[in-house]
């Protein structure tokens, strides 16, 4: 190799620890940028060139260094491990949120929860029995029971609240969802332009894949990389993202709680379709959406639909039980002025049964308190109204069941999400090991690369002494 070839190779060198230099400095001032990958320079040797003619033999330097590129230092396999329990976590994180607020909503135990109304409500009776027909008594027992009827309607409207405002979540998120789907599709038209020119889109990946993981977040999404640099993502089975094109979804079903066992007749279950195929469900296993839709979810007969739904019901068969039961024995009594076949609790046809609970009397001379026949003063009916809530079976067990079982889903639920959430932290934390900046290797990096740069430029000054000798200085010596 001549002289001005060491010179070329002396520039490379000094090239390549500029780029070096210049990529530790991206990677330091990106520290603290959330979802920035590290990067590196990606450099090789260039060989000697080719000998030909009569003076082929013996060694030859090669001719410096090439940087081949700038690699962004991702690992696609761990990039998936994020997205699949971020998607985990978005689905466990927000039915546990929303099965503590229903859990709440139940204000179980304390003084404004259905179980101290129903103590109330027993206790009340009793004195009715003890002062058949007395005013007092009985204005006490109608404010209890309409205390107990109030407490009811409330909860069911706690749940129809709850249930609307969980569907203009879903409805606002899919609107999210689509969003982040058009931005991944722009990202990839970007991308495939810039790595087509030769140029480096490594920010870019970074944050298209951070937009990706949103979608995994959201409705479970995976992601499968094109030889172009494009990413197709995929939604139930189906690309809602391919390659720079994307497909919207939509929000179908009912718009509002309805009865349970009426909810079909009011546009079918909650569900996520394709925007150009209504009616056809998208399959979810995963994110956020998909906890909303588990939630939304319609009453069955087995009690396997969405939990709030299901609570609704649970109010309704409650409702429909107290008031059964306290009829059935108030019935066979009479009042104090002899009125029998009397209810004391009525609901609405057509209405469900907790939302339009009520009490029938106004007054004493409205509730049964005694035996037909056997006189004004007799207790006896009331007396065995009081005791309704303490047998098998009673009214006050049937709550009992359905707080524990509430109570019972949320605490599942809960566990669910700590052990997502701890899945995810972990899958972040994999990835960040070998994806995240260290300034400890930055620094060293940047040293090297600074001591490499001086260390080329003392070469290229060693070449240039030995060309200006060369040149302006052969045939001096000895004149």
């Amino acid at each position: 190799m001549s002289t001005f070839g060491g010179l070329n190779t002396a520039y490379l060198g000094l090239t390549a620890a500029q780029q070096g230099i210049n990529v530790a400095g991206q990677n330091i001032a990106n520290a603290g940028t959330d979802g920035y990958t590290r990067q590196r320079i990606e450099q090789s040797a260039v060989g000697a060139p080719a000998r030909t003619g009569l003076f082929t033999a013996g060694a030859q330097a090669g001719q410096g260094v090439s940087v081949d590129g700038i690699a962004r230092l991702g690992n696609s396999f761990l990039d998936t491990g994020v997205r699949s329990s971020a998607a985990q976590a978005g689905y466990a994180g927000y039915r546990s949120t929303q099965l503590q607020q229903l859990e709440g909503s139940l204000n179980e135990p304390g003084p404004a929860g259905i179980s101290t109304a129903l103590q109330t409500f027993w206790s009340s009776w009793q004195g009715v029995s003890n002062h058949p027909g007395e005013a007092a008594p009985a204005g006490v027992l109608l404010q209890a029971g309409t205390t107990v009827a109030n407490a009811v309607s409330a909860g069911y409207k706690a749940l129809d609240s709850q249930w609307t405002r969980i569907r203009g979540e879903a409805q606002s998120t899919v609107a999210t969802l689509n969003d982040a789907a058009a931005q991944v599709a722009g990202f990839n038209a970007t991308i495939r332009s810039v790595t087509a020119s030769g140029g480096s889109a490594n920010e870019i990946i970074d944050a298209r894949n951070k937009v990706v993981e949103t979608i995994a977040s959201l409705a479970g999404g995976t992601a499968r990389d094109n030889a172009d640099g494009t990413v197709d993502v995929f939604v139930g089975g189906n690309a809602i993202v391919s390659g720079t094109s994307h497909r919207e979804l939509t929000l179908g079903g009912q718009a509002s709680m309805g009865a349970p066992g009426s909810t079909l007749a009011l546009g079918g279950p909650v569900q996520l379709e394709w925007a150009n195929r209504p009616g056809v469900a998208v399959s979810l296993d995963g994110g956020k959406l998909a906890g909303a839709v588990s939630l939304l979810a319609p009453a069955t007969a087995g009690g396997a639909g969405g939990a709030i739904s299901e609570a609704a019901a649970s109010y309704n068969a409650f409702a429909t039980k107290l008031m059964n039961d306290v009829n059935a024995v108030h019935r066979t009594g009479q009042s104090t002025t002899g009125a029998s076949n009397l209810d004391f609790f009525a609901t609405t046809p057509g209405a469900p049964a907790a939302l339009s609970l009520s009490v029938v009397p106004t007054s004493a001379a409205g509730i049964a308190t005694g035996s037909p026949g056997s006189g004004a003063l007799d207790g006896k009916i009331a007396d065995a109204v009081a005791q309704i809530g303490t047998g098998q079976g009673s009214p006050d067990a049937l709550w009992s069941g359905i707080v524990t079982g509430i109570g019972t889903t949320s605490q599942s639920a809960q566990q669910h999400q700590q052990l997502a959430d701890a899945a995810s932290t972990a899958a972040v934390g994999q990835r960040s090991s070998g994806a995240s900046v260290s300034l400890d290797e930055e620094n060293i990096s940047l040293l090297s690369n600074q001591h490499a740069y001086q260390a080329a430029a003392r070469a290229m000054t060693a070449v240039d002494e030995a060309l200006d000798v060369l040149i302006n200085h052969t045939g001096l010596v000895g004149r």
